[in-house]
């Protein structure tokens, strides 16, 4: 079969399948505007709970005047080539140091992208005589990751530890045979379920098991902890943690990550992951910008204040209105609801018509079929008022869905 001809019988899944008629609208919508709780979306304004903006720092003033004065001073274009040949700066290491200070490790190394530097560290750190374990709903950068690693690998039960323990054994013993080692990988905080990973639990095994922990916080960076440092502060396990990764698409609002661990390590990644190594540098703009983000990180705590205040608002109020958010314990707010595809469809289209409200729909095979996921990212920008809005309306989209009216929309799904 001709290779574009099998391309055009299956278009990519179950996501894919659905672009001729989501595509503008439910898959890649335009969101136009100051970035912030109140955008358009089709010309028209709306309330918006699905940017990653978690400390509001997208458009803050200090922020923007930072951007703004290194793209006057540098260019887009310094430092030419990658790090390792010609584009290194002392600005690439200052961000370095702090970062790594930050999160509680000797060293840090900046990577270009969350999802590249994920897939790349886990390339990196294992070969094909180790094993990895990795919980079941690990993000895509890690499951990518572990897809590339020729050795074994095994999946652990979400946030099971049982299930854990028993992969732990299978891969100790697999290893006595081969002579190598174990990676484990989790998340800080899981982006869909809002749910925190059980690092505690996961390290305690360490007094049984031999293996190194990495995990993947990008979502309690800049968020989690009595100063912002990740979920490993939260749960009071900073020395637990072997291998620490973070992005800056979340708190900072910018593009990039970083991993951070003992300098030993750190130097070894700087001198083999090949997606640095043969990659440009970030851009001096955005270097200077996250040194601006992250002094306002550490130094500003209200923000992180005003994110909780919005993020316990909204899952409080919709738990008194009977609503199951299932098990976060995070600020990312997920509602589940009961339903199928066409009334998922039919119900986030009425949510932004009638009540001008945007959020993520999130539906099978993601989530499990005849379940619907409506996924709520709250921000230190958002208002009380808005939460209330927000309320009101999931209630009312709520009954019309329990009436079947969204079975009865005209909208088909085509």
């Amino acid at each position: 079969m001709d290779l574009f001809e099998k391309i055009a019988k299956n278009m990519g899944g179950p996501i894919g399948q659905h672009q001729k008629w989501s595509h503008g609208y439910f898959s890649f919508p335009k969101l136009e505007g100051e970035i912030g709780p109140h955008m358009l979306f089709n010309g028209k304004e709306h309330l918006v709970w699905s940017l990653n903006n978690y400390l509001g720092l997208a458009n803050h003033p200090e922020v923007r005047e930072a951007d703004a004065q290194a793209a006057a001073d540098f260019g887009m274009a310094y430092p030419m080539g990658a790090r390792m040949m010609s584009g290194n700066t002392k600005y690439h290491e200052a961000l370095e140091q702090g970062l790594a200070e930050f999160v509680g490790k000797e060293d840090a190394f900046l990577l270009n992208y969350g999802y590249q530097g994920m897939v790349s560290i886990i390339d990196t750190l294992v070969d094909r005589n180790d094993v990895i374990v990795y919980d079941a709903e690990s993000h895509a950068c890690i499951i990518d990751g572990v897809r590339l690693h020729m050795g074994k690998r095994f999946v652990y039960q979400h946030n099971d530890i049982q299930s854990f323990e028993k992969q732990l054994e299978r891969a100790t013993r697999l290893t006595e045979q081969t002579g190598g080692g174990i990676l484990v990988i989790t998340e800080g905080v899981f982006g869909m379920s809002g749910a925190q990973g059980k690092l505690k639990e996961i390290i305690e095994l360490k007094k049984k098991y031999a293996f190194r922990l990495l995990i993947d916080d990008a979502h309690g960076f800049g968020t989690m902890g009595p100063t912002g440092a990740g979920t490993h502060e939260e749960q009071d396990c900073i020395e637990g943690i072997d291998v620490y990764f973070g992005t800056f698409a979340k708190s900072m609002a910018g593009i990039g990550a970083f991993v951070a661990a003992d300098e030993q390590i750190v130097s070894y990644l700087r001198y083999n992951m090949r997606s640095q190594t043969f990659a440009k540098a970030l851009p001096m703009p955005m270097v200077i910008g996250l040194l601006k983000r992250f002094e306002l990180l550490k130094s500003r705590p209200e923000l992180r204040e005003n994110l909780w205040t919005i993020a316990r608002a909204l899952q409080n109020g919709l738990k008194e209105r009977g609503f199951d958010i299932g098990i976060t314990n995070t600020m990312v707010t997920p509602v589940f609801l009961k339903g199928d595809l066409f009334e998922a469809t039919s119900l986030t289209r009425d949510l932004r018509e009638t009540y001008s409200i945007f959020c993520s729909i999130v539906v099978y095979p993601v989530i499990p079929k005849g379940l619907i996921e409506l996924r709520l990212i709250p921000t230190a920008v958002h208002t009380l008022e808005d939460v209330r809005r927000t309320l009101d309306a999931f209630s009312e989209v709520s009954e019309k869905l329990k009436a079947g009216v969204y079975k009865e929309d005209k909208m088909a799904v085509a």
